[in-house]
Order: structure tokens, then sequence, then C-alpha cells
């Protein structure tokens, strides 16, 4: 059993906070689900986990781009971090807390670090020369630039000239260089020598700290004109987070120091450098570990809003499921190299482990065992000497995935646990229980069925910090046995006796040629879009029509409709369906059963307690065998994701 939470070992997660410029691509998906297995392993082995994400929200690029849709910043960056939650919630992301620059709490704390800071002479006004890279909105020396142009993305940069308020980054050289050099705060050991030799070894400049250009942005306190710039403002959302500033410390003391911060490589350099240096300033303990990963590659090279070659998570999980999308990045992608991504790796890989080793393995044996003991298997009465090596895998399959995860190599421990259900399937060929049956060797067969379950019931209990819905299959409808919290019974034999079922598969095999050409088909819709979004027409073909106009209706028309307040009781998933809730409402005088397809937009439990419109006079229809009461009103913006509309009052209360 678990032991109580005041009594596990604290565990500190966090992704870099989200610039809020624009929608999420699988690249952010990486990050967030690598932190996410990892946080989920840590909880289930006995700690206490933070886990912590968020959205950089403040800038001159959110400036402009709200400035370029006619609406105000708050209002802008509102919308991109709802969108940004939503795809976190459709990923099964657990974080722990979510923290927006924009939080009342974050802005009070960073105008106090900033006045600490210049208090204590680590800030100083002065003026900035130099060259500035608009899209990475980053200063720049000269020495610092690769051919004349950014050294992060390669853009060109600009001459630029202002006053701003810089940090005494250089004080911090001497220090920041031996936490690099003489410990193991950076890895992969990679980055290290990047780290030295392209920037501390070339010296380290002070570093402007504030803009006086825009407005976006926490004001200086004593000096309202500069807005405190991304260092500040954005790195210290570390310990913001945990309340650091705040009246209490609330989590800071028990959380920090950071036990890990993830991230993309481009961003090491702040993590590794400016970060340990404010916190050095600040006099507080530094994070135990950055670790920056690689990038996510499309055709050659690095996928990226900017460039347009991003891969649009909500369409993947779509057609092959969150677990498929999630297995394959954590999967595929070495931790800390690059990862050429193609539609075809991830149909091959979804094909490969997840239908035919995993999948076929779990059907395989729980259909064997339905039909040879109608799903009642027990424990060996003696042990056989056939089984010894496949036990002991199953046995030492948790230390070699922990050891694994504490380094943190995601896909060796994957490799780990899909071993195993290999060496499952070969099990099954080797003892050949379908020979067993016919020759009437009962006690065998059973002795055979009860390995393959066990073996399935450890790692499909492994599996659980990574794909998040089929292995909880696996136990309800499968094994009939309670989804593990821990991994306390990841042993062979823990389980002396099983009464199985059957499910439905994770999912079946793909037509790879298929799908390619259906990937293919959406990805020239997506962007016959975006050029018309751009151009007005879609490129190379004619302006489509517009829209025809609804057929107009009278007002006796109109006002058949029976619209009232209703208040959402309970919510569940539908299953079989990636878009339906069910949900249970009260409309002031009875319950009743409505489906929405907004399961894109929300989790059930957000759902608990909120009022919602009721087309109260709907006739009833069946949508996924279920029979729908009625109609719930949403809306939709530029992402195309339906919404509830909110109305006030109380169940019952008619909507005029």
């Amino acid at each position: 059993m678990a032991t109580k939470k005041e009594n596990k070992k604290t565990f500190y997660i966090t992704t870099p906070i989200y610039y809020a410029s624009g929608a999420l691509h699988i690249g952010h998906c990486y990050t967030t689900v690598c932190c996410d297995a990892i946080a989920r392993f840590k909880r289930m082995d006995g700690y206490d986990v933070f886990y912590l994400t968020g959205t950089d929200e403040h800038g001159q690029k959110v400036q402009e781009a709200a400035a370029a849709k006619g609406v105000k910043p708050k209002d802008f960056v509102d919308g991109l971090a709802d969108r940004i939650k939503t795809l976190w919630t459709r990923m099964d992301i657990s974080n722990d807390g979510f923290i927006r620059t924009t939080d009342e709490a974050h802005e009070k704390a960073i105008a106090d670090i900033f006045t600490k800071l210049y208090e204590k002479g680590d800030i100083y006004k002065s003026e900035y020369v130099g060259k500035y890279c608009a899209p990475c909105e980053s200063f720049w020396t000269e020495s610092q630039l690769v051919d004349g142009k950014c050294p992060d993305c390669g853009r060109e940069v600009k001459d630029a000239k202002e006053e701003c308020y810089f940090f005494r980054l250089s004080k911090y050289a001497d220090r920041v260089k031996k936490l690099l050099t003489e410990t193991d705060f950076l890895q992969p050991d990679s980055r290290v020598k990047e780290m030295v030799n392209n920037f501390i070894d070339k010296g380290l400049s002070d570093l402007a700290v504030t803009r006086s250009s825009f407005d976006w942005g926490i004001k200086v306190p004593f000096d309202p004109k500069h807005v405190i710039y991304v260092w500040i403002d954005a790195l210290p959302n570390y310990i913001t987070a945990l309340g650091y500033g705040g009246k209490t410390n609330g989590n800071f003391d028990k959380y920090w120091p950071c036990d890990m911060h993830v991230m993309a490589k481009e961003i090491v350099r702040f993590h590794s450098i400016v970060w340990p240096a404010i916190l050095m300033a600040l006099e507080l303990p530094l994070p135990k570990r950055v670790y920056g990963h690689g990038w996510i590659m499309f055709d050659g090279d690095k996928m990226s809003k900017s460039k347009g070659n991003v891969v649009d998570p909500f369409i993947l999980t779509d057609r092959y499921g969150v677990d498929s999308l999630r297995y394959y990045l954590l999967r595929a992608m070495p931790f800390g190299d690059d990862l050429s991504y193609t539609n075809e790796s991830l149909l091959s890989t979804i094909n490969n482990d997840i239908v035919n080793d995993l999948g076929n393995l779990v059907r395989r044996t729980l259909a064997m065992s339905k039909q040879y003991f109608d799903g009642k298997v027990t424990a060996p009465k003696t042990k056989d000497e056939r089984d010894a090596a496949f036990a002991a895998a199953v046995d030492g399959l948790i230390e070699g995935v922990r050891a694994d995860m504490d380094k943190p190599l995601i896909g060796k421990a994957l490799e780990k646990i899909f071993g195993v259900i290999d060496l499952a399937n070969k099990y099954i060929d080797a003892n050949k229980p379908w020979e067993l049956k016919k020759t009437g060797d009962t006690e065998r067969l059973n002795d055979v069925m009860y390995a393959l379950l066990e073996g399935i019931r450890v790692t499909a209990n492994l599996l659980l910090p990574f794909l998040t819905k089929y292995p909880r299959r696996i136990f309800e409808g499968g094994l009939n046995i309670q989804v593990p919290d821990d991994f306390s019974a990841c042993r062979f034999g823990a389980v002396k006796k099983y009464a199985t079922g059957e499910i439905e598969p994770i999912l079946n095999r793909l037509d790879i040629k298929k799908e390619l050409v259906e990937l293919e088909k959406i990805a020239a819709e997506l962007n016959g879009k975006a050029d018309k979004n751009k151009s007005g027409a879609a490129a190379d073909k004619k302006p489509e029509k517009e829209d025809a106009p609804a057929a107009e209706v009278s007002i006796d028309e109109f006002f058949k409709t029976d619209l009232r307040v209703c208040k959402i009781e309970a919510c569940e998933k539908v299953e079989k369906s990636k878009k339906l809730l069910k949900l249970t409402v009260f409309d002031g005088t009875r319950r009743r059963t409505i489906v929405s397809g907004i399961a894109n937009a929300y989790a059930p439990d957000e759902l608990v307690g909120k009022n919602a419109a009721l087309v109260y006079n709907l006739k009833p229809a069946k949508l996924c065998g279920i029979v729908s009461e009625g109609m719930l009103l949403c809306s939709s913006g530029a992402d195309d994701v339906p919404r509830l509309i909110e109305p006030l009052g109380e169940a019952g209360d008619k909507i005029c």
C-alpha cells in the first residue's frame, strides 16, 4: 500500500511555459507528455509530485498579434490559454499547476523580484546597442551571431538601440561555469559543452531585462515606462507558481528546489545560464537538474509554427487515439536527440507495437482464457522450470524500468516493457495452448494461461504512466481487477486467480497506404484554408462561394423553440466516441440525459456544476445507442471546437 502523502518524498517537475502566440503542435506535446509520463511514474512509485506547466503571455509579439486581430492583449491570450488547456485535456496531461504570466500573483511577485535585484545592485539602468532578433525577441552582440544571423533561429537581425535595465549576468559567469562543468546539473552532457563553448567561454554579457518600445507586460514598479522583459518575467514562474513572493510561501518550502526542468534544446541557454544566475542573485537553492531534449524534425527541418510545418495533435488523436500518439512520441524519440517525424513512421509504430504486439497479446490471451476456462484461471500448484525464465523477466521488469525513468530514458523504459510483451507473444508460440487443449493437458494449459495473464497484468501496470486509456481497459474489462495506483504488485504471482472478460481491440490494424493518402488530403485541405485566409482565395483554386445564409424563419417559428437554463449534475465519456459526452442535467422539473459533441473542449469533471442552455422541447434522438433528451447550445471560435454557452439563472429559467 502507498504511504500517506505527508510522508512521501517530493518530486517537482516542469515544462517550460509555452509562448501564447498560436496553436501548439506535437513538438510541444512531446515535452508535455514526457513530463507527464515522468510525473505519473513518480506518483505511482510513491512520490508526492507537483507537475507544472503554463503559458508565457507578455511581450511584443503578443501585443502585435492582438492588435492585428483587433482585440486587447489580455483577451487574445485568454483565448490561446483556453485552447492550450483543451489540448492538454485531450492528451491526458496530469499537471498539478497551470501558471500564466498574466496571473495577478505572478505579476506582483515579479515586480518584487525585480525591485529586490535592483536594490541589491544586480540590476542597473543603461543603454543597449547591438543586434535584435524580432521572432526570438532576443538581443545579441556581434560576436554571438552565426553568419551574421540569430544563433537560435537563423533569421536576420536588426540594429537596436534602446534604454534598458540590465541584469549583471557577467557577475555570475564563474559560478555558472562551475555548476555546469562540475555537477550533473545540465543533461545530456552534449548540452554542457555547447553552453560552455558557445556562450560562457566567449564571455557572458550583462542581460537586457526591460523594454520601453512596447507596454504589454509587467511595469517596473519604480520606472513604469519600462516593461520587465521575458527573462525576469518568465523564468521565475517556476517559483512564483509555488507561492514564492506571496504572503505565504505555500508550496515553495515543500517542493523547491525543482527536481527537473524539461525543455527543448533551443531554450537550454536561458535555463542553464540565466535562470541559475537569477537564483544565485536571489540567494535561493538551484534546481537539481535541467534536461534539454531534441527537436521533432519534419522534412529535415525543425517543426515550427512560424515555418508552417506543424503536425496537428487533434487530427492525429481523432484518427488514432491519444494512447497511440503518446506512445509514438515517448518511444520513437531518443530522449536528448532529434526525431525525424514522418506519418509513415507514426503509422508503422502504431501497427507494430500497439496493434500487433500489445493488442494481439491481450486479445489472444483473453480469448483463450475465456474459451478454455470460461475466464477462470488460477496460480499453479507447483512451479514449473519451463516458466522460470518468463517469470524472472516479469519479476525484474519494475527495477529496470525504474532505473531508466530515474535518468530519465523514457524510450528505454518502454523498450523494456515491450521486450516482456514480445517475450509473452513468443511464450504463446512456444507453449502452443491450443495443442495442450487438444491433448487434454488441462493443468499445464492453466499454468500457461496464468503466466500470460500475469505478464499482461504487470506490463499493463507499468504502462499506466505512459498510456492512459488502454491499460485501464485491460484491468477493468479484461482482467476484471482494480486498476492499481502504485507498483506494489508488479511481481509475478501477486494475483492468485483470475476471472477474465474480453475487451475491444485498442485499434484495428491500419492500412498504411490508405492512411497516408488520407493524411495528405487533410494536410492539403488545411493548407488550402491557410492560403485562403492569407490571400482571400485558396491557392490554385477558384474563389469559393461564401456560405449561403440559413433559410429565414418567422418569429412564430422561432418561438416554437423552448430554451431554458439547466444545471449539469454528472458527465462521462461515451464509449466508442472521441467527441461525445453523456451528461445528466436538471431542467428545473426533472433530470434528463443529454449527449453532446463537446469532448474536445472539456474533461467530464470540468462540466459538473455548470449552467447550460437547453433546447427544452427538442424531440429525443438516439446517439451511439444513448437516447438524448434535448440539445445544449454551443458556440465555436477559430478552432471550430464547440464550447457551451453558460447562461445565468437557475435551472428551469426561460432564456429569452
